[in-house]
């Protein structure tokens, strides 16, 4: 089943990990997936750690949820960046409050703390955010490569990459069939 009238958010911001963004991106457009990079709203390209650019298609206050899927939150000290624009963090609040599936890895993890989309949610990162997950009200969880409560997929570093695109697509699979049979 291709994902042709599904579409993902993903989160750019400057410092994002290459793979972190590049791998899940260019999956989910492979599975049919029409994803729309979102950054700040400070420029309209943003760069990696190595210095690799991304267009920013949008801006978080140009987005209505309702017509995604999934917001997906890559890591590096991306996420850090994004915590400075609350536009950012309320559109991941009000993707979580509607259902809609919220991704991060690595870092990323951070933007669902400030979001406060942890609370009884079991969750893994990258390890030195652990104290922000349980802080956040989260059960940290360090020994799976992927974590899947309810609509929280959570994953640790690049080498979870397969785990952590195949548990997107999987996801997005799932709410494509309740579309259908609804």
């Amino acid at each position: 089943m291709t994902l042709y009238n599904t579409k993902a958010i993903m989160l750019v911001e400057d410092e994002y990990q290459e793979l972190e963004v590049w791998y899940p991106y260019l999956r989910l457009k492979e599975e049919g997936v029409e994803v729309t990079t979102v950054g700040s709203g400070t420029k309209s390209t943003y760069e990696s750690k190595l210095g690799y650019p991304i267009a920013a298609d949008r801006e978080p206050t140009e987005i209505n949820i309702d017509e995604f899927d999934a917001v997906i939150i890559p890591g590096g000290f991306a996420p850090d960046n994004m915590r400075l624009h609350e536009p950012m963090i309320d559109l991941v609040r009000e993707a979580f409050a509607r259902g809609k599936i919220v991704a991060s890895i690595c870092h990323g993890g951070w933007v669902l703390c400030s979001a406060g989309v942890l609370k009884g949610k079991r969750a893994t990162g990258y390890r030195p955010i652990r104290d922000d997950v349980r802080n956040a009200g989260g059960t940290w969880v360090d020994n799976e490569e992927v974590v899947r409560d309810g609509n929280v997929i959570t994953s640790r570093t690049p080498e979870d990459l397969p785990a952590f695109a195949r548990e997107i697509v999987s996801a997005l699979r799932e709410r494509a069939q309740q579309k259908i049979a609804a």
